[in-house]
């Protein structure tokens, strides 16, 4: 064996070994960037996959919202004050952003719903009411067939936020915590705003009225921590409304967020 060869340190390694080893790194570095810029165009692609989705559900939100608002403004209204109500509760604001893209979603169904029994201007028959229970249902049907975060949250909302703390609600009679906090969060949400906008049967309530109304279902339809929180909060919630009722903002700000929170 040569001197060379019985040296310790790299002159001991024969020389066609250090150059496979330097082009081996070459390669697994051409490798590793390669799969990055894989990484990222695969990111950018299902974040524009998730922008389309979304857009187009909102488009089908408002058409459904619009056949029982005539602004449509309610269902911007749902998804910033959802976005509110979830931080006031000390939820993550990743959660808390997504909430806002998906509460308006919250509705989707009532596009299955005859005008007959959505735009009655009275109470319900036992028959048209059973109709228009079904809508948390066909919107959970549209919403929950993608595997996206964002649109699994919405479709778990919008089939759970007429179930109520007391078991009474629908479609599924779940009670107290069984009901996800998506839905809670939204169900007061939903109600706070509905009574104080006008609907083709009644005017709008005042707010403190409302305010009222919705402390006198804590524990009844509602959770009550997310009631007292509301409440506790009511100033920046009715601000925030107050905002968006002056300057609606356009409702493709939320579809140009939603890849940002798939």
């Amino acid at each position: 064996m040569s001197a060379a060869m019985q040296q310790d340190g790299p002159s001991a390694v024969p020389f066609e070994a250090r150059s496979f080893d330097a082009a081996a790194e070459a390669q697994m570095e051409r490798i590793i960037m390669d799969l990055g810029r894989m990484y990222h165009e695969r990111n950018e692609a299902l974040r524009e996959v998730t922008r389309a989705h979304h857009e187009a559900l909102m488009r089908l939100s408002i058409a459904a919202e619009l056949r029982d608002d005539d602004t449509g403004v309610h269902i911007v209204r749902m998804g910033f004050l959802a976005e509110a109500l979830a931080l006031a509760l000390g939820r993550e604001r990743g959660y808390a952003q997504m909430l806002r893209l998906a509460a308006p979603m919250h509705d989707i169904g009532k596009i299955g719903v005859p005008d007959m029994v959505l735009k009655k201007p009275g109470a319900l028959t036992p028959d048209e009411r059973l109709v228009m229970n079904q809508h948390p249902a066909i919107g959970a049907k549209l919403l929950g067939r993608s595997r996206i975060p964002l649109f699994q949250l919405a479709a778990e909302l919008a089939l759970s936020h007429h179930e109520r703390w007391d078991g009474q609600g629908y479609p599924l009679g779940l009670v107290g915590e069984q009901i996800p906090l998506s839905g809670r969060i939204v169900a007061v949400v939903d109600y706070f705003d509905a009574l104080t906008m006008d609907r083709c049967y009644r005017k709008a309530f005042p707010t403190d009225e409302a305010l009222a109304m919705l402390q006198g279902q804590s524990g009844v339809a509602f959770d009550p921590a997310i009631v007292d929180c509301f409440v506790a909060h009511a100033a920046e919630m009715v601000a925030l409304r107050d905002r968006i009722n002056e300057n609606p903002p356009n409702f493709e700000v939320l579809a140009q967020t939603a890849g940002e929170s798939s």
